[in-house]
């Protein structure tokens, strides 16, 4: 504890200095975690730092800068990082990047925290951040999600992003499956799941790889025009059916999905599967940096491949890892379960970790920046209970 006093009476007088003799209780604590604070230790230890930085405020500057001269040997400007960490090979004025929450339910803090680095890095450097809602999969869609995403984007991120809607962009998608159909890296497979599975296992190629670029272009357009019953065809990527990560072979990119979509309803029967539509956008709209959670590691590796096909320039990547919480539901299918049954009065029950819920409560979009800040481009996973989750936004949300 003596130690911790000490560098938090540094970091408290560094960050005064920095803020025209003023230091922030969230600033502080921040540095101390890349000290080595614990998560749990916060309730115990924040008491005495807000007494320490209440004590630095009452000093002059000048007598900050005495005291700071005294205490900066012991404190490591690299392991005390304040701010955003560095953006590898970002260009002033030309980051591009993205969030891309699905339509199966509105923003929750997951999404927020996640959502924020990339955010703030475009806001630091310039440049374009979009909010791509993915609504391809018609099953798994929430009509109101929608408009509710919209507004908690507007609010979240400063009015400043551009919202794109995948199912408006089919067209596109259709154009970059022709170009890879005609680079013999994909082609259309009439296997069953099955049969296809016992390939898979076998490392064998399944018949229908076989078929030429041309058969592919028909068949292609038969899937379109109504030749294939649903299930019947799946258009693949030529990855390789020996890959020792079965989780590469072969892998789908588009299947015929006959239900009625909320905004296209039937115009369209084929929809191209998650990682075909993610890389095609991010070529399109030329991303320049992406992070995304670390259980996307295949998917991300999937799309490198789709990338590589096409000769494009794979965009730097960082994964983060899984913020776990103890006693706080954020799985949308649940919550929206649970306000069916009458539990919630709706998504912005004060019970709730949604963003209509927290910015009813009260909370600003800068506690989830500072939060985001502090997490960094950490891929380790992080349990944390809801007590303490919202003590800590609540300290990021006053400074």
């Amino acid at each position: 504890m003596k130690d911790l006093e000490k560098k938090a009476r540094a970091y408290a007088l560094k960050n005064a200095i920095g803020y025209s003799g003023e230091a922030r209780i969230g600033s502080v604590i921040s540095a101390l975690f890349n000290e080595g604070l614990g998560k749990g230790e916060v309730k115990k230890y924040s008491k005495k730092i807000n007494e320490i930085v209440l004590e630095i405020n009452e000093l002059s500057l000048e007598e900050q800068k005495k005291e700071f001269k005294k205490l900066e040997k012991g404190i490591s400007v690299r392991k005390g990082r304040e701010g955003l960490p560095e953006l590898p090979g970002a260009k002033k004025g030309k980051v591009i990047m993205r969030f891309a929450p699905s339509a199966s339910g509105p923003l929750h803090v997951g999404h927020a925290l996640t959502a924020s680095l990339s955010f703030l890095f475009v806001k630091e450097y310039g440049g374009k951040f979009y909010v791509r809602i993915e609504d391809t999969n018609p099953e798994n869609i929430y009509p109101p999600a929608y408009d509710m995403i919209k507004k908690e984007s507007a609010w979240l991120f400063d009015n400043t992003a551009e919202i794109l809607i995948q199912s408006d962009r089919i067209a596109l998608y259709y154009k970059y499956i022709e170009k890879l159909i005609k680079k013999n890296a994909a082609y259309v497979c009439t296997c069953s799941q099955e049969e296809f599975k016992e390939f898979s296992k076998a490392k064998k190629n399944c018949p229908c790889r076989k078929a030429n670029i041309k058969k592919n272009l028909e068949a292609w357009k038969k899937m379109l025009d109504g030749g294939f019953k649903e299930g019947g065809a799946v258009l693949r990527f030529k990855s390789g059916m020996r890959d020792k990560n079965p989780a590469m072979r072969d892998f789908p990119l588009a299947r015929i999905n006959l239900m009625k979509h909320p905004k296209k309803g039937n115009k369209y029967r084929v929809w191209p599967l998650m990682n075909l539509s993610v890389a095609v956008d991010d070529i399109d709209m030329k991303m320049t940096h992406i992070i995304r959670a670390k259980d996307h590691r295949d998917n991300a590796e999937r799309q490198k491949r789709i990338y590589k096909a096409l000769g494009k320039k794979f965009p730097w990547t960082a994964f983060l890892g899984k913020i776990k919480f103890k006693d706080l539901e954020i799985s949308t299918t649940k919550i929206k379960e649970d306000i069916e049954k009458g539990t919630y009065s709706g998504w912005d029950d004060l019970k709730l970790p949604t963003i209509s819920s927290l910015k009813k409560q009260g909370y600003h979009p800068r506690a989830f920046w500072k939060f985001a800040e502090q997490i960094g481009f950490s891929e380790a996973d992080k349990v944390i209970d809801k007590k303490e989750f919202f003590k800590l936004l609540s300290i990021f949300d006053k400074n």
